[in-house]
């Protein structure tokens, strides 16, 4: 990839004064509603021109210029015709193209074929439409893109967020401020998971597992010889606790049970587990299943480390002490490892900071002394080193920006005469992933139960009124009731639902089709079947 790690090249102060915001695959407000008033603030007070590609009419739309109603699953599509547009117009930057960047011949080849009438076809969004973003984002002094799980949760995931990085080179729309590609994080701290070796094939700071240098230098210091061969992703290990190739497995944090796809599969994968061991704050519907429960705290409840989504890492510092036998995940983790064989002895978080810091190039200016006050965004090499508020200034961390030729492909499950309907699923603003925000009362009364969203039209066709109509959703792998919402949001063909809701499990519903790169599920399409109930 042309932008490695996953993080926001550009900081999100940058977003007030882009001239131009393209938001694609994020629900911005709901997900990420602080990053949305800034949205907001460059469309009101900047004079910012927002382009919004989503197939629902999410409320940022209000805000937007232009609005792209694609359909679910035709990402690459849309971006490969906004390319073919700045090409064909020459508002391509080809100063930038030449001097740093490799292999954008092929790439304008392949776009060729992406003219505006031809991605009407596929995305349903108006020629004119695509042709007027492509314009819009090109010409602007500055533009930027934010995406999220809308563009990764795909089984052509990796082509998506390539296309976008194609996208931003061919208008040099990075390496400089209030431009960029800025994947939105969906966790408070899963940038800093990333960051440090939570990914089966990089240790900290995504040096790779199979790099020689790499493992001899964590090798001499933990005094411990090491594997070089890549690990399982996680929808790689429930495979393989289906094959019998995984019998134990450790949970930390996570709840699979109902964010994994096809639920009813993941249940049976995890029962088939000699040993299920979760760590959580919660007994989550994942931990009523395991062997042993480890209580771990809360932010309140613990010292140390967040990264956020702009590569921003800040302190977290204790507020209340854990309660009953729970404990700080760091000591948990350490007596564990104590327990099988490998002596883990920390006295604090700093100790390990520091230990982080002397392993890790990214990170090896960062000591806590050093993070009063606002923190730190990583690159940060050394003790004297400001941090790096945006990527790839007049480089790529590779040298040259690498295009990449990304097909159009059609999601693995469309409708049929079986199932109609297109399913798509995301969060909403008052609940927090599976567990935490189901803890509290008020956001309870706020937003009570998971719905299923459908278009008038649709819901007129099927006989469901509003505000009392239950609905049974059926795909291929399971089938649920829930309450139908009529939202003027979708268009015909289409429906929506969140995840959080054990009651209304829409990964009940969901396809466990991977991208074959990432091997991240597609969550956001698969065919589903909806009737009165």
């Amino acid at each position: 990839m042309a932008f490695g790690s996953g993080a926001m090249t550009n900081p999100i102060g940058d977003i007030r004064q882009a001239g131009c915001i393209l938001v694609i695959g994020s629900n911005t407000t709901e997900n990420h509603p602080v990053i949305a008033l800034e949205v907001k603030a460059a469309v009101r007070q900047n004079g910012g021109k927002l382009i919004v590609a989503d197939p629902r009419r999410i409320e940022l739309v209000q805000f937007a210029h232009l609005f792209l109603n694609h359909k679910p699953g035709t990402d690459v599509a849309l971006i490969n015709g906004m390319i073919q547009a700045i090409l064909a117009h020459g508002w391509q930057r080809d100063d930038f193209i030449r001097n740093r960047t490799e292999g954008f011949e092929a790439v304008a080849e392949a776009v060729k074929g992406y003219t505006p009438e031809a991605v009407e076809r596929i995305t349903g969004v108006p020629a004119a439409d695509l042709v007027e973003a492509a314009r819009l984002y090109a010409q602007s002094p500055a533009s930027t893109i934010l995406y999220a799980m809308g563009i990764t949760q795909h089984v052509t995931g990796t082509n998506n967020v390539l296309a976008l990085a194609n996208l931003a080179m061919v208008a040099g729309q990075i390496g400089k401020p209030h431009s960029g590609v800025n994947p939105l994080r969906g966790q408070n701290n899963v940038q800093g998971a990333c960051d440090m070796g939570g990914l089966p094939n990089v240790y900290t700071g995504y040096q790779r597992v199979d790099d020689e240098a790499v493992r001899q230098k964590f090798e001499k210091v933990w005094s411990v010889s090491l594997g070089s061969k890549i690990g399982l992703t996680l929808m790689e290990m429930m495979k393989g606790i289906g094959e019998g190739k995984v019998k134990a497995l450790f949970i930390l944090g996570e709840n699979p049970l109902l964010s994994d796809p096809d639920s009813n599969q993941v249940r049976r994968e995890l029962q088939q587990l000699d040993l299920l061991v979760v760590q959580d704050l919660f007994l989550s519907e994942t931990a009523e299943l395991a062997h042993v429960v480890l209580p771990g705290v809360s932010f309140a409840e613990k010292d140390g480390t967040f990264t956020n989504t702009e590569r921003r890492v800040q302190r977290v510092r204790k507020a209340l002490e854990p309660i009953g036998n729970s404990r700080q995940d760091w000591e948990i983790i350490s007596e564990l490892s104590t327990r099988l064989g490998y002596p883990m002895k920390y006295t604090s978080p700093a100790e390990i900071m520091e230990e982080i810091a002397s392993l890790t190039p990214s990170y090896g200016g960062i000591r806590y002394e050093r993070l009063e006050g606002s923190g730190l965004q990583w690159p940060c090499p050394t003790t004297d080193h400001p941090g790096t508020p945006f990527l790839h200034h007049g480089m790529f961390t590779r040298g040259r920006g690498k295009f990449h030729v990304t097909p159009y492909v059609p999601p693995p499950e469309l409708p049929d005469e079986e199932y109609p309907f297109i399913l798509t699923t995301g969060r909403v603003l008052y609940h927090y992933h599976t567990v935490i925000s189901r803890k509290s009362k008020g956001l309870s009364e706020i937003h009570p139960e998971g719905t299923v969203e459908i278009g008038p039209a649709d819901a007129s066709r099927l006989g469901i009124c509003a505000g009392n109509g239950m609905v049974e959703v059926t795909s291929r792998r399971g089938s649920l009731k829930a309450r139908a919402q009529i939202s003027e949001s979708l268009p015909p063909g289409v429906v929506f639902m969140n995840f959080h809701f054990k009651e209304a499990a829409a990964n009940l519903l969901t396809l466990d089709s991977l991208d074959p790169v990432a091997k991240i599920p597609g969550l956001k399409v698969c065919a589903v079947n909806v009737k009165k109930v």
